[in-house]
């Protein structure tokens, strides 16, 4: 299994063959790709190929392979026919596991439609299989989690929206509800719309060929360093007057960055949306309370 993390991998795989319920077991993600960035924290994604997922959600006591849980999340018991479920698991020596427990049946329509799932597109590797039932996947396509080019459409409504949340931020502000405020300008703003545009940005430096992590993960390595040091920079403190600074630098940022992703994608950034927002802007940062 090489050095990539397989203490834990040899246990697992060890604990799968002894037990009947378990038909294959595949490590996914990072982990099953030779080249792909992983460190000492990196999570195992592995997936446990079974006959049904009821008798894994009626009896925890399995999580317990690679020692005592300390935190455990995932989904509920499953209704019906379904065919996959999430349990992820951080154990008390710091390993943390996300397994996904995924049906035999779901394994052989996986082989009959010649299809990868997007949770296996980014790789994948068959530690253990006792009946065959993956040697008919596809190989990756590791295409599943890379961005396509912004429709204009979509392009326009991103910027629509960053512009609209911020006169929630203004507002907000000048009420002095900082957390209500904060939330406008770093769950929305930042965090959602911000990040997408940052991803659109690299993707544009790279023909949109690049997999976003998670949250904006890996931005700092791609993004022009001048733009990372920007974003660095609309960080500022919990008060109000630092949030009006932060607004500013953060509407700043994103207006340069959009009118680079509107000049690469031949889409009109709107010039005139920004110099009324950013009039409304200022007109209520001077409003007497």
């Amino acid at each position: 299994m090489g050095s990539r993390g397989a203490e834990p991998l040899e246990r697992l795989t060890r604990w799968a063959a002894q037990n009947d319920l378990i038909r294959a077991l595949v490590l996914e993600s990072s982990r099953a790709v030779d080249q792909a960035p992983i460190d000492a924290l990196s999570d195992y994604d592995v997936t446990l190929i079974v006959p049904e997922l009821r008798p894994f959600f009626e009896d925890d006591t399995w999580l317990s392979v690679l020692g005592a849980p300390l935190v455990i999340f995932g989904d509920p018991l499953p209704a019906g026919d379904a065919e996959s479920a999430i349990r992820m698991v951080f154990y008390e020596d710091h390993t943390k596991v996300d397994y996904i427990l995924c049906t035999v049946q779901m394994a052989r329509q996986i082989a009959a439609d010649a299809r990868l799932p997007d949770f296996l597109d980014w790789g994948y590797r068959a530690l253990l299989d006792k009946d065959g039932v993956t040697s008919g996947w596809p190989a990756p396509t590791r295409t599943a989690f890379i961005p396509r080019p912004p429709t204009e459409r979509e392009y326009q409504a991103l910027v629509e929206e960053f512009w609209w949340e911020s006169t929630y931020v203004v507002k907000n502000l000048w009420r002095d509800e900082l957390l209500f405020a904060k939330y406008n300008l770093d769950s929305v703003m930042r965090h959602e719309l911000l990040t997408r545009l940052l991803e659109w940005r690299v993707e544009v430096d790279q023909g949109w060929s690049w997999k976003p992590g998670v949250a904006g993960r890996g931005l700092k390595q791609q993004l022009p360093p001048d733009i990372w040091a920007k974003l660095e920079a609309t960080w500022r403190g919990g008060t109000i007057a630092a949030a009006w600074d932060e607004l500013y630098a953060l509407v700043a940022l994103f207006r340069r960055v959009a009118r680079e992703v509107g000049d690469a994608t031949g889409y009109h950034y709107p010039e005139r949306l920004d110099e009324r927002i950013t009039a409304y802007h200022q007109s209520v940062q001077r409003m007497p309370h």
